[in-house]
């Protein structure tokens, strides 16, 4: 009986627990947006680019200059102008490209699956290598497979990704030829495909399409392997440290002792621990993908958001650069809530600290 009432009290006392935490989250994401919102409407008056040139251009008269400059609204005061812009981007409204002529929006829709695409292809290449090679480092530490995987990640984690980029372009396409060339997908494909997630590999193969899934996979398989080698080298270097940590711990010591098969202590108990913070490290690393394929993008044509913020900015089309690196920002604000989140919810030691 005691038990009873006991449980009905328990889930009252959670509840508010749950609620607070609740708060916590949804203020501290609405003060990190309005954060990021702020710093992007500063680059956007502290970057020495003339926002009414980009408009009117450098041979208006300046009455011209002068009416497009109140039209913008940069004759208000500074704290005034965040006001609007902060307005507009509450409502969705980014603005206009001064480079496309359309809205911001409708641009980055059309060019974010892209990006997208082509980071969630890394990402999956990064964590299937990754986390595999972090866990043979971690049990063969000191040993000459520890040694080769180390050296691997090395460079993949200080060569600079443009020039690795060049480096297999001129390998795989130019020389080899095991891959198509840069841009997404041939023109012959590219009207074929009805319009459907913006994800090619998906839609071609919801569609039965295979001719075009194999074109826009070997488009895409080599700047995904690029970012996926990027990715794997930070992947694995800390699946290695979590995984020693672990494998230090007295739990395994025990197991040993008690006949445990090794490969399940390796691959069952101690990376099933490990893969708490790990799921950190692997949503961070694909929101760095996300936000830094800007040099891929431009090396391999890839008509994503890299390559539209650099047209944009290569034209002073601030409007677009600002709505650009907002949306990165923002998502790798919401990426980073999603792996703290799950971090949470994986670690019962994080819950009651909280």
């Amino acid at each position: 009986m005691d038990v009873a009432e006991d449980r009905p009290v328990g889930r009252r006392r959670a509840l508010p627990g749950l609620l607070w935490r609740l708060g916590k989250v949804l203020v501290t994401l609405a003060v990190t947006l309005l954060g990021l919102l702020f710093v992007t409407f500063m680059i956007g008056r502290i970057v020495p680019v003339d926002p009414v040139l980009a408009v009117v251009g450098d041979r208006a008269s300046q009455s011209t200059y002068d009416q497009v400059y109140q039209q913008l609204g940069l004759d208000k005061p500074l704290i005034e102008q965040f006001w609007i812009y902060g307005r507009s981007v509450m409502a969705g409204d980014l603005g206009t490209s001064f480079l496309t002529k359309r809205p911001i929006v409708d641009d980055l829709r059309r060019v974010f699956p892209a990006t997208l695409e082509l980071s969630t292809f890394g990402i999956i290449i990064g964590t299937l290598l990754g986390v595999p090679l972090g866990v043979y480092s971690a049990v063969n530490k000191g040993k000459l497979g520890d040694q080769i995987v180390r050296i691997i990640g090395l460079v993949g984690y200080s060569a600079p990704i443009f020039w690795l980029a060049l480096l297999g372009m001129l390998i795989f396409y130019a020389r080899l030829g095991w891959v198509a060339g840069p841009g997404r997908i041939d023109i012959a494909y590219e009207y074929s495909i009805s319009p459907g997630t913006g994800l090619l590999l998906i839609d071609t193969a919801m569609q039965g399409q295979w001719a075009a899934f194999r074109n826009v996979f070997s488009h895409i398989a080599l700047p995904g392997c690029l970012l996926g080698y990027f990715s794997m080298a930070y992947i694995s270097r800390m699946t290695r440290s979590f995984m020693l940590a672990e494998l230090s711990q007295e739990y395994v010591t025990t197991a040993r002792v008690k006949g445990v098969p090794e490969w399940r202590i390796v691959w069952v108990h101690a990376l099933r621990n490990a893969a708490v913070p790990l799921i950190t490290v692997i949503a961070l690393s694909y929101a760095n993908l996300l936000e830094g394929s800007v040099l891929t993008e431009t090396v391999f044509a890839w008509p994503g958001l890299g390559m539209y913020l650099t047209n944009s900015l290569q034209n002073a089309d601030m409007n677009a650069v600002l709505g650009g690196t907002l949306v990165i920002g923002a998502t790798f604000v919401l990426l980073n809530l999603v792996s703290d989140l799950l971090y949470s919810l994986l670690d019962p030691r994080v819950r009651r600290s909280r």
